[in-house]
């Protein structure tokens, strides 16, 4: 029964990634939101499913938006730092990251966040959405999105999705499957994992001289073989580091014989019954995996304490999905829209669904004519990757080598993969965006999904400004609030060596949405590089050597700390990226960064020669 029926511009439902950003921005923008959340920890994939290593958006030039905003908060507020993992460049108690989201949202007064609410019910006028019912309570708006883990509002709302595997008949993705088999029966989407953080008591309470942690029971249907040779060929040592952060914790979200679970995935929208039994097997089988690992390694190693905010601190609030259901809307990304251009090391910036009439809506042409530069609202790079237990799924591969480093090629999400197609006052800000199953291996990391939250959120809030319905939005006025805003200016267009405090940002980014066809095939832009200022950097001296074009070592002569210490030089930062490529081997050189332990490596700030 509703008690009270609360009145907003803007409704957000679920708290994850895409979906705080989404609020966070429209309240910055000045709409009147309410954001309803299930867990008492706003954030998603980031904090409260425990994946604080996030992956991707990682170089310089991509740490932009409300990400940006997001990594610079972590850097004044995480003791330690950030360079604790090798899985990422970024790794961080997820404590301090919900503080940071809180924060943020309370600093807002006309922002309303209501926790531990699901959507039970739908409102409609016609083909327009218009509000949401919760248990005691229920909520209209002008724009109401959906941030669910799972796109629920939109089974709720009756508006089209998708859930499974697309053939390659389908829009001709060269990845995809010819026809429907074994594995897309088993895993119609990818794999869920339910994140334990298990903690090394050794280190934690090392003045006794011992330590034994708790021991771990283990939990219904115990299996050791699911988890034999989990670390093989990667030591435990580097296997622990995978995922390590500070104060002796390690995130386990491990993909090899580890705890990623997906028997029955699709119980997970059957019902609430269905999702309930899944998801109670996929924190046994976490449970399992930290027991097989203190069997193993030892009673060193124990579930971490007073990590999340309930009962079991060891084991996040919910699973890290990584898959939900998909909107039908009015353009879906496919595989062909993040693979590399011919030559090139990004992906094309021109609309090629809308000239292949892909998912194309009634009055889609006008709407294309009137922006001929394309959608562009959010940039992700991050490589596609498939999580599907005990399979192996080849896919075409959109990795390159920059800054010494494998990363991904550049991409962009368009606009109108957030409208649906028919239905208004509607629009989606998490993994639900208009994707295909195979392309939804690179568009479902926290930093493309936090660009995805802050795009829709912006554009929400500019709707009700202008009094127009999502698909009526003029793009290049989206596009335009997004490169201005004041907190937190997002990229559009990825340029390799184009940081955001750089003085031509802007000029660049306009310059390309301008004219799509000058985009650079290998992501740089016509203008130099600008240094920027080191920040909380060592210096060393040693001798650099290029084993490749892009894998550089150094072996360290100074200071004495480190004499004979052989490192991999990597960098984020472009200007650093150049100077790496040209510079000369067996070269004697100083350089001032961050050493990373557990991946051996030395994040490069600044070089110069010897």
């Amino acid at each position: 029964m509703v008690h009270q029926t609360y009145r907003a511009d803007v409704l957000v439902v679920g708290g994850g990634t895409g979906g705080t950003t989404a609020a966070i921005q429209a309240a910055r923008r000045g709409a009147k939101t309410i954001l309803v959340s299930e867990f008492p920890w706003l954030g998603g994939m980031l904090t409260s499913a425990g994946v604080s290593v996030p992956d991707g958006n990682e170089l310089e030039a991509f740490q932009t938006g409300l990400w940006g905003a997001f990594l610079q908060e972590l850097r004044q507020r995480q003791p330690g730092g950030l360079d604790n993992s090798w899985v990422s460049f970024f790794s961080y108690d997820p404590r301090i990251g919900a503080e940071i989201f809180a924060d943020w949202v309370q600093e807002l007064p006309n922002l309303h966040w209501i926790s531990g609410q699901v959507p039970l019910e739908v409102f409609r006028q016609g083909d327009s959405i218009t509000g949401v019912r919760f248990a005691d309570f229920a909520v209209t708006a002008k724009i109401i999105l959906d941030g669910t883990e799972l796109g629920d509002l939109l089974a709720l709302a009756d508006i089209p999705y998708r859930w499974g595997w697309e053939l390659q008949s389908e829009w001709g993705e060269p990845s995809a499957p010819v026809t429907f088999n074994s594995l897309t029966q088993k895993y119609p989407v990818q794999a869920p994992t339910y994140v334990v953080i298990m903690q090394d008591f050794g280190e934690a309470m090392s003045t006794t001289g011992y330590a034994y942690a708790p021991e771990i029971p283990s939990a219904p249907n115990y299996n050791p073989s699911q988890f034999t040779g989990a670390w093989d060929g990667y030591g435990a040592e580097t296997f622990l580091n995978y995922g390590r952060l500070p104060g002796g914790l390690f995130m386990m979200n491990w993909p090899i014989c580890g705890n990623d679970y997906g028997e029955g995935v699709g119980r997970l929208i059957e019902s609430d019954v269905s999702r309930g039994e899944f998801i109670q097997e996929s924190r046994w089988h976490s449970q399992n995996f930290a027991h097989f690992i203190q069997k193993k390694l030892g009673r060193r190693y124990g579930l971490a304490e007073k990590v999340f905010p309930h009962t079991s601190t060891a084991f996040a609030l919910h699973p890290y999905y990584r898959e939900s259901r998909r909107l039908v809307g009015l353009t879906t990304v496919r595989e062909q829209d993040i693979l590399p251009i011919a030559r090139g090391r990004v992906a094309s910036i021109f609309n090629d669904a809308f000239a292949l009439g892909v998912c194309v809506g009634v009055g889609e042409a006008s709407r294309r004519e009137a922006s001929p530069t394309g959608e562009a609202i959010a940039v992700g790079n991050y490589a596609n990757d498939h999580h599907y237990p005990g399979v192996q799924f080849p896919l075409q591969p959109k990795s390159i080598r920059w800054g010494g480093r494998w990363t991904g090629t550049p991409f962009t999400i368009p606009y109108s993969c957030l409208i649906p197609v028919t239905t208004d006052g509607f629009l989606v800000c998490e993994k639900n965006i208009s994707v295909s199953h195979i392309a939804n291996g690179a568009t479902r990391l926290q930093p493309v999904v936090m660009g995805i939250g802050q795009a829709a959120g912006m554009a929400a809030a500019i709707c009700v400004e202008l009094n127009c319905q999502p698909r009526d939005l003029p793009v290049r006025t989206l596009q335009t609030a997004l490169l201005e805003d004041n907190r937190s200016k997002a990229l559009i267009i990825p340029l390799f060596n184009l940081p955001p405090n750089h003085s031509d940002w802007r000029h660049w980014q306009l310059y390309y949405l301008d004219n799509p066809q000058a985009y650079p095939v290998n992501g740089d832009c016509p203008c130099p590089s600008r240094k920027a200022l080191i920040q909380e950097s060592n210096c060393f001296t040693g001798i650099f050597y290029r084993l490749e074009q892009q894998e550089y070592r150094f072996t360290v002569t100074a200071p004495a700390t480190y004499q004979g210490q052989s490192w991999q030089l990597v960098t984020l930062r472009s200007h650093i990226d150049e100077q790496l490529r040209a510079y000369p081997h067996e070269q004697l050189v100083t350089l001032w960064g961050r050493y990373n332990h557990s991946g051996n490596w030395l994040l490069v700030e600044h070089l110069n020669g010897g």
